[in-house]
């Protein structure tokens, strides 16, 4: 059976479901290109920025991050880093702000995908009903396995081809669902991670300062 074919023995159903499917397709390869993206180069931006913050280069750092603005933990370490000489609890209060800021970038299209797979599954059980309506439709007393042999085929392969494509579109949606969850979870650890050694690594610098401020008085 063709695809052509295939769509059309599906009944009226499958437009929605196709539309959905190619929906799902397109928001799947943008997630995967983020995060694909943000795990490549993620890890190499923050141990650069953390070596030339121990080395007091922090315009240089700021340099770096601003080149990878594209990427959240950039972000997060700018909106702490641009504050005017911060005490560390702005510094920490900064960086969980702009963490916040981010989580919808991070969650991006989960309500989306929610809804692709709720739907799904009740257009193929809607495509099962009015396949069986069909089928039973084209039944007539007297006339079992005459004429009407072929509406009643085609209402069943309908309901079946219809709940097949509807589960088919939630599974697969699901499986790409749930595996972005587990990376922005995995994200929102490394975010934690990483801000709490900035954190620390300005804190040292702040009470160097201080104390070296102490010491020329």
């Amino acid at each position: 059976m063709t695809i052509s074919r295939f769509f059309l023995a599906g009944g009226v159903v499958m437009i929605p479901l196709m539309l959905l499917s190619v929906v799902a397709i397109a928001l799947i390869a943008e997630r995967l290109f983020f995060w694909l993206k943000t795990n490549r180069q993620q890890e190499q931006l923050v141990q650069r920025v953390f070596k030339l913050y121990r080395l007091d280069n922090v315009y240089e750092a700021m340099g770096v991050i601003k080149d990878n603005i594209k990427l959240p933990i950039a972000r997060i370490f700018l909106a702490a880093l641009n504050l005017d000489a911060p005490t560390p609890e702005e510094f920490r209060l900064a960086l969980e702000s702009e963490a916040q800021a981010e989580i919808p970038t991070l969650k991006r299209f989960s309500t989306a995908f929610e809804t692709i797979i709720s739907v799904s599954p009740l257009l193929g059980l809607l495509g099962t009903v009015t396949g069986l309506i069909t089928s039973f439709a084209s039944l007539t007393l007297g006339n079992i396995g005459g004429s009407e042999t072929a509406g009643v085929t085609g209402g069943i392969s309908e309901a079946l081809i219809s709940t097949a494509t509807g589960l088919v579109v939630a599974i697969v949606t699901l499986m790409f669902a749930n595996t972005f969850r587990g990376m922005y979870q995995k994200e929102l650890a490394l975010i934690q991670e990483y801000g709490g050694q900035l954190e620390l690594l300005y804190r040292h610098q702040y009470e160097r300062g201080r104390l070296t401020h102490a010491a020329t008085r």
